[in-house]
């Protein structure tokens, strides 16, 4: 009963969480600071790195005057990671071919700023499924606010129940459950294939039968 899916990037699409991570803490590094794993796996993994700073001067006393510059370093390290681990994953390129030659519309909603997304899809050889690509620069409120959700919803002409949303991060996932979309959860960027799609997928077949039948 779906008529699209919609990806997170991140841990989802491409195995890239750990370098955002150890980006930012090299970034961080330079003045003292870091982010410990077991923190950013509860706290910070899947926010934009714009409020994961926010955050750090909340909690941990970061200057706020550092933000702009330690943003800009993030970015540096993450291209360069990005240039050299990111490439193209055949159980990726087989779940998007299968998804497309059955019709089903195709979209990326990244908390990521947009040059990242459009980088990994490009390196990763995904860009080429999703006419639609949406990051935090395209929302005024990222993941866990559900409006990046909702804005993919509307362009790509599709109610809430008639997709699904695979996402791996916590703010992701409420992001994906207040959209009023149906969420895939995975714990991990190697969950995401053909078997794990198509189970989601005969899931909603047999919950809509049995509605059928009750009717």
């Amino acid at each position: 009963m779906y008529k699209a899916v919609i990806f997170d990037l991140d841990g989802v699409l491409v195995d890239a969480s750990r370098w955002h991570f150890e980006s930012l803490n090299r970034a961080l590094k330079i003045f003292g600071f870091d982010i410990q794993p077991d923190e950013h796996k509860r706290l910070y993994e899947g926010l934009p790195t714009n409020s994961k700073l926010e955050m750090l001067s909340k909690n941990h006393s970061l200057p706020v005057a550092l933000h702009r510059l330690i943003w800009r370093l993030k970015q540096k390290y993450t291209n360069r990671t990005i240039a050299e681990h990111c490439g193209p994953d055949i159980e990726k390129l087989e779940l998007l071919r299968l998804l497309r030659d059955r019709g089903l519309k195709l979209a990326v909603c990244s908390n990521a700023i947009g040059s990242t997304v459009e980088t990994m899809l490009e390196r990763s050889g995904l860009l080429e499924f999703f006419p639609l690509t949406l990051s935090n620069e395209d929302v005024s409120q990222p993941k866990p606010n559900p409006e990046i959700y909702l804005k993919a919803f509307k362009m790509l002409g599709v109610l809430p129940s008639e997709c699904l949303i695979v996402e791996d991060s916590e703010h992701g996932k409420e992001a994906a459950i207040r959209s009023g979309a149906a969420l895939l959860p995975v714990t991990c960027y190697r969950e995401v294939n053909v078997r794990t799609i198509l189970a989601a997928f005969e899931h909603s077949d047999d919950a809509v039968a049995q509605e059928e039948v009750r009717l």
